[in-house]
């Protein structure tokens, strides 16, 4: 089911959101769905809490680790064993 929404725009606004939708080839309706669905996309999709929740449970657990050199080492005699 289709909704309507109503946005008001100050006559400047208006010519210039006319104007970019007339430079893409579309009407004015398509240039904001398609802008709206674009917004959608690049909001995050959860809020800041859960995204920092998910990082503290991250750096509770426990991995391998070693320090650098010996990491750094360990990649290149895999490099090196690859190339042979």
């Amino acid at each position: 089911m289709s909704k309507r929404l109503q946005v008001l725009l100050d006559e400047q606004e208006w010519r210039e959101v006319k104007r970019v939708a007339r430079a893409q080839r579309l009407t004015v309706a398509e240039w904001v769905r398609q802008t709206l669905r674009a917004a959608r996309r690049q909001a995050p999709s959860r809020d800041v809490e859960q995204k920092l929740a998910a990082i503290r449970r991250a750096f509770e657990e426990s991995g391998p680790t070693a320090d650098i050199e010996t990491m750094l080492a360990e990649i290149e005699r895999g490099y090196t064993a690859e190339s042979q």
